[in-house]
């Protein structure tokens, strides 16, 4: 390991160790599963505003959970620190024999096909193995429904063009339309399955069009976010609510966020 990355692995071990710190000592891989999520968050966050100086501090502090957890690992007498790099470096060769060993590829379409190929090699002997083995549970649902398509689709499982996927997505959006205007008492329930299928299939556009859904959506979240908080503002300085305005003046001062954000160059 270089200079840096052991330093801050002796610094975790003198942080558990008798005599080091008391809430450092308490943690367990329960407690610190939540850090890590929200320091996951916040390297996203981070990368997405391209703010150099404050995506180094939050993958130090990504790292940090990493480094923690293999030092519980450690105590357990599961494994270690270098056990961790030793295994991703591992595979990482073994998934990219283009690079490492003698097969050649034609593009990145090619590599995910080859990848999936060799993960399904390292399932053998395992007979109840899935493809979809491995994509967690708890991941956001547009971000995982893109993340199981993406390993369908190097099986062969897939639309042909961007296209077809834009015509399945009209199938779906008139089926939930057909739902929503119907007076059945069920169709509420079939209204969410109905709506459910068209987000399934937009996360299948969105993997055909090159775009991650789950960014994707957190960066229009944060400009409604900015416009919302523009109209707050001009309200304050109105002296009248947004809630005292009727949805055409409310049209109105959204058209003027709009409108100043692309005055500012965003």
């Amino acid at each position: 390991m270089s200079e840096a990355l052991d330093r801050l692995v002796e610094i975790m071990d003198r942080l558990r160790e008798p005599g080091g710190c008391p809430w450092d000592r308490e943690q367990t891989l329960d407690t610190l599963t939540g850090y890590l999520l929200e320091e996951a968050h916040e390297v996203v966050d981070a990368a997405a505003a391209g703010d150099p100086g404050k995506l180094r501090e939050e993958l130090g502090d990504l790292l940090l959970q990493i480094v923690f957890m293999a030092r519980i690992a450690k105590e357990n007498g599961w494994f270690d620190f270098d056990a961790v790099c030793e295994g991703i470096s591992e595979k990482m060769i073994r998934r990219h024999p283009h690079v490492f060993g003698d097969r050649s590829v034609e593009g990145a379409d090619e590599v995910v096909r080859n990848w999936e190929e060799i993960k399904e090699a390292e399932r053998d002997g395992r007979p109840e193995s899935s493809a979809l083995d491995g994509i967690p549970g708890a991941l956001p649902a547009l971000l995982k429904a893109f993340r199981m398509t993406e390993k369908a689709a190097a099986l062969g499982f897939d639309w042909e063009r961007p296209a077809h996927v834009v015509r399945k997505l009209h199938e779906e959006v008139e089926e939930l339309e057909a739902e929503v205007e119907s007076d059945d008492p069920g169709a509420r329930t079939r209204v969410r399955e109905e709506l459910g299928d068209v987000l399934f299939v937009m996360a299948n556009l969105a993997r055909h069009l090159g775009v991650e859904p789950e960014t994707a959506l957190q960066r229009t979240n944060a400009k409604f976010m900015r416009r919302f908080r523009a109209m707050e503002e001009q309200a304050r300085r109105e002296g009248r609510s947004l809630r005292e305005r009727d949805l055409d003046e409310l049209d109105g001062m959204w058209e003027r966020a709009k409108a100043a954000e692309r005055g500012g160059g965003s």
